[in-house]
């Protein structure tokens, strides 16, 4: 496991997201205002949004459902999934990183590569010791991004890694997010360690539902919108 752990990041582990200089990203958060919520919820309301045919987001969530985030698929049963990724990106919006829909708490439901959201907490040795129980990813108004892991060591002592980002918008598909040094929680003690890191991502599908996002290297993420 290096100095620093990615969340959610394609490229080499360091604070929980691949690290690169910056750019110009734009920031999601793991726990939005509530007036912030009610005032994009009703922005989604309030405008139409023409997503992909209903069989084909419920094809991809059942293919990732119930695989540990992509652990436990095949690699017949990866290829499924980036086929079904690949036709939603056909409906995805001109420019996505401008929907309001990518604010809101998000399930990290799957990940190409199992080490990119959670770092070594997520690889073959860290599974071992560190019971993931849940990866979220929330994107708050106007530019905050937080990314959590949480887990339990050998199912007895309950912890989390989280982050918190800057996003900048690169351009219409690709953000960039800067990452402050991760917090690590065992128990009741707490503290940062590492250095800052970087990461980008392209959104290539969005609706009320779920989140497409392709990372620098390669990993394909989708997302699940908490409460659906």
């Amino acid at each position: 496991m290096a100095s620093t752990v990615p969340l959610f990041s394609s490229a080499k582990p360091r604070a929980f997201l691949s690290h690169v200089k910056p750019s110009h990203p734009p920031s999601i958060s793991l726990r939005p205002r509530r007036c912030e919520i009610s005032t994009i919820r009703a922005s989604i309301a309030s405008r139409p949004v023409v997503g992909a045919p209903d069989d084909l987001v419920a094809s991809i969530l059942s293919k990732v459902k119930g695989t540990d985030g992509g652990v436990l698929l095949t690699k017949d049963g990866h290829q499924e999934v980036a086929d079904v990724a690949l036709q939603l990106e056909k409906y995805c919006v001109d420019e996505p990183v401008k929907c309001p829909l990518i604010f809101g708490e998000w399930d990290v439901a799957y990940c190409s590569r199992p080490t990119s959201p959670g770092g070594g907490y997520r690889s073959a040795f860290g599974r071992l010791v560190f019971k993931t129980n849940e990866m979220v990813q929330a994107v708050e108004a106007p530019d905050i991004v937080r990314n959590k892991v949480s887990f339990s060591i050998f199912g007895f002592v309950d912890g989390e890694v989280s982050l918190k980002g800057k996003l900048n918008v690169l351009d219409d598909k690709w953000i960039q997010v800067i990452f402050e040094p991760p917090e690590l929680k065992i128990g009741s003690l707490g503290f940062q360690y590492g250095g800052e890191s970087e990461v980008k991502l392209q959104i290539t599908y969005i609706d009320e539902k779920i989140r497409l996002g392709k990372g620098s290297k390669g990993s394909l993420f989708v997302f699940l919108r908490q409460g659906y």
